[in-house]
């Protein structure tokens, strides 16, 4: 794996995974789900179309069948174009394992796996981690009426004893500045505790029109003397994130995702 990879790889492994204390199960259901997972798939070389074939397929339907909620499905703008991202909602860790459980031993899935890798093995590794909602994370909304657009995950990295600072922060001035600049917000979360940087980092997704706008953007929020008055009374006392500590991801999502 090259180094551009290796880092990709990282981030994802590290960043790409959520747990929510009060989303919607699906499109229009109004059911509660309180736990997110995003996964990572690293296909082997030239296997992506062949992950995608299978879930577009096979699997997102399977993993409805076991209760699984599909929310949604990328692929990086940037990357070995050997990876796909996507995030399922469970109603609790119970629930989250039972249906795995009974999803790999599914005899649909378990055909649909030999057929799709009888020229080779598809997935070559599978990552998966588990965060926390901040208390002000927008309800997750996935429907695929909605236009396409970009995501980009974003993640903080805060000196020690920091987060509160710049959670205050998003929580009274940045989601309200996004939104009047065009950005959307569709969630805000911190590792779950025990896993790493769960006292020191912010994971947040916003959607834009396309990639121009998010530039715009961007361009036009850093500029906005709300925006300035409001880093520079957090910021008081010395910054709140650590050198290069700010990280961002691109992403497209697939012609199955729900949530685009």
């Amino acid at each position: 794996m090259n180094r551009r990879c290796f880092h990709l790889a990282t981030f994802l492994v590290c960043f790409l995974s959520l747990s929510v204390w009060a989303q919607e199960k699906g499109p229009g259901s109004g059911v509660e789900n309180r736990l997110f997972e995003l996964r990572t798939y690293h296909t082997e070389p030239g296997r992506l179309d062949a992950l995608l074939a299978r879930f577009r397929n096979h699997t997102v339907a399977l993993f409805t069948k076991h209760g699984m909620n599909n929310i949604g499905y990328w692929i990086p703008e940037e990357g070995d174009g050997q990876t796909l991202v996507y995030l399922l909602a469970y109603p609790d860790k119970s629930s989250r394992e039972r249906s795995w459980n009974n999803f790999l031993n599914d005899p649909e899935w378990k055909a649909a796996k030999e057929d799709s890798e009888k020229d080779g093995k598809i997935v070559a590794q599978v990552d998966s981690l588990f965060l926390t909602p901040t208390d002000f994370s927008p309800v997750v909304k996935a429907s695929q009426a909605d236009p396409i657009r970009q995501f980009e995950l974003r993640t903080y990295t805060t000196h020690e004893g920091k987060l509160p600072g710049l959670l205050a922060r998003f929580r009274d001035h940045t989601l309200a500045l996004f939104e009047k600049h065009g950005m959307t917000n569709v969630f805000y979360s911190t590792p779950e505790s025990g896993q790493a940087g769960s006292a020191v980092t912010l994971v947040y997704l916003l959607a834009h029109k396309d990639d121009a706008a998010r530039k715009a953007s961007f361009a036009a929020f850093s500029q906005d003397p709300d925006w300035i008055a409001a880093r520079d009374a957090s910021e008081k006392d010395g910054p709140l994130l650590i050198k290069g500590g700010v990280k961002s991801i691109r992403l497209n999502p697939t012609d199955f995702s729900p949530l685009r």
